[in-house]
């Protein structure tokens, strides 16, 4: 069994997704069918860092200790590997950070229309990254006369596991003119009016779907079946179309470190961290969490360990689908107006290339714990031995 591949959880002090999927994985497993893309994650999930996926000896230059590394699964959904994911991507955004303030707005999907962005994750995601895009390139254009640079990211849950689909979206305040020959500040604490945006921004994406029903681009498995009719999902998007939606701002940041050093918060996140799953006992999982309802209160929720597991699940977003998307001046094919803004702004117009952190270092700045030191003698230093090979699991 893969538990066999690594120390149990109370040895380690914690418990990690991981434990829970080896546990109770294979009896989820059995109680229903799962999609190709859950089982995929919870293999990755449960195999990382076990010799299923080999790795390499260290040994102790000094007292000759030897311990095994092994290798992780890079999955995207996965606690263990996106800390040093995050760093990696702050490390290489660093470089194009301006030196202005940056509005945090955040766009909410109403919860009546989970279910059929859950049957229809890449085309109804797709819609709202569209729609939240043209609403600030048409706001930026009508209020400022300009391009944004915008980066976007993508979040599925609520605190509490559920479905809560949302768009974070990080603006650097202020707008290249569309004839690239002015930098056009914001006000100090002020970008666009929510309710206005919410308008739009409402507007735009129930009409993308529209298209997309008409199109008969969208599933109705399950639940949703009712709504291929056109005479039950045509009124749900006119109920949508009366109520207000979601749009939230927030006042700039001081420094572009901490903005950068923010939006690495929520580029990289999973549904759930190891360090808020507080136990594991008889078939239940307790975790903690914060009550947005109640002034962000932290507070502790007990599930049983299927229904951990399927909240869990309702997270894995489609293969190869980009959570972390920049448009305007900063778009990947557009750096020639970020240089241009930095030019306006006072900065050489060239990008500076950013030095790749050695992983060692990366990981002693974010644990604290330098790695290559020997566990058992004050001045040995780890190093590379052979190569471990991968135990396949036949399970």
């Amino acid at each position: 069994m893969l538990a066999a591949c690594e120390r149990p959880a109370a040895q380690r002090g914690s418990v990690e997704l991981a434990d829970i999927f080896r546990e109770y994985g294979e009896s989820y497993r059995c109680a229903q069918p799962l999609p190709v893309s859950h089982l995929k994650v919870m293999r990755a999930v449960e195999r990382c860092r076990t010799a299923a996926l080999g790795g390499h000896l260290e040994q102790c230059d000094s007292c000759g200790f030897e311990r095994p590394a092994y290798n992780s699964c890079r999955n995207r959904h996965c606690p263990k590997c996106q800390s040093l994911a995050k760093a990696r991507w702050v490390e290489k955004q660093n470089s194009e950070l301006l030196p202005v303030g940056y509005f945090h707005l955040v766009f909410t999907v109403p919860h009546e229309l989970n279910t059929l962005i859950l049957a229809n994750q890449r085309i109804l995601l797709n819609v709202l990254f569209q729609s939240v895009s043209e609403t600030l390139k048409d706001f930026a254009r009508t209020h400022l006369g300009g391009t944004l640079g915008v980066t976007t990211v993508l979040h599925t849950w609520s605190q509490t596991l559920l479905d809560h689909f949302h768009l974070h979206c990080l603006v650097p305040a202020g707008a290249l003119s569309f004839d690239q020959n002015r930098w056009i500040p914001t006000r100090k604490n002020f970008l666009f009016p929510v309710k206005a945006l919410s308008r739009v921004f409402r507007g735009k994406f129930l009409h993308a779907v529209a298209k997309t029903f008409d199109r008969q681009e969208l599933i109705f498995p399950g639940q949703t079946a009712p709504l291929a009719d056109p005479s039950n999902f045509l009124p749900l998007l006119d109920t949508l179309c009366k109520k207000p939606w979601v749009v939230y701002a927030k006042q700039p940041f001081g420094s572009p470190q901490y903005v950068l050093d923010y939006l690495g918060r929520y580029t990289h996140r999973v549904a759930l961290s190891n360090n808020r799953i507080l136990a594991v006992d008889n078939g239940e999982v307790t975790f903690a969490y914060r009550d947005r309802q109640h002034q962000n209160q932290k507070k502790t929720m007990t599930l049983t360990a299927h229904e951990f597991i399927r909240r869990f699940l309702l997270h894995v977003i489609p293969k190869g689908f980009i959570r972390v998307r920049h448009t305007g001046f900063l778009a990947n094919g557009k750096k020639h107006l970020l240089a241009r803004a930095r030019q306006l702004l006072g900065l050489t117009p060239v990008i500076p290339k950013t030095p790749v952190t050695p992983t060692a270092e990366l990981l002693l700045a974010l644990t604290g714990i330098d790695l290559t030191r020997c566990p058992r003698c004050p001045n040995g230093t780890l190093l590379f031995a052979p190569k471990l090979p991968l135990l396949w699991d036949s399970s």
